[in-house]
């Protein structure tokens, strides 16, 4: 039934306009045109998110959105640049490099935006 339909990421936050200074400015996003005034949308790879502000911003504790990146560690290194702060999680049977998260071959990074709103990237 859904399995040829495109899929959205939601992103729910308190503040919009300081949404769309992290989104834009530190994670480089480009806002495209928004059916509505108070929700941001992103063109992000051949996917979108959509940001919108809700009551209940940064109060999901798993993951909201996942960029898969070709090169983790240098994604980090850029991202790190522009002041974004990574997380660090204890799983069982990941080690950590700096602020990567490393399971064998696979290599994660976490942040969280302005409303805690827990981002990830993921090595392809």
């Amino acid at each position: 039934m859904l399995e040829s339909e495109d899929v959205i990421a939601t992103v729910a936050v308190k503040n919009i306009s300081a949404a769309a200074e992290f989104y834009e400015k530190k994670l480089g996003l480009k806002k495209e045109n928004s059916p509505e005034k108070e929700i941001l949308l992103y063109k992000t790879g051949s996917t979108k998110l959509l940001v919108y502000p809700s009551q209940f911003a940064g109060t999901n504790q798993a993951t909201a959105a996942t960029w898969v990146v070709n090169d983790v560690d240098a994604t980090v290194r850029a991202l790190k640049g522009k002041g974004v702060q990574f997380e660090r999680y204890d799983f069982p049977g990941v080690t950590h490099e700096g602020d990567v998260h490393v399971s064998g071959k696979r290599r994660s990074a976490w942040f969280k935006d302005p409303d805690g709103n827990i981002l990830a990237i993921a090595g392809k």
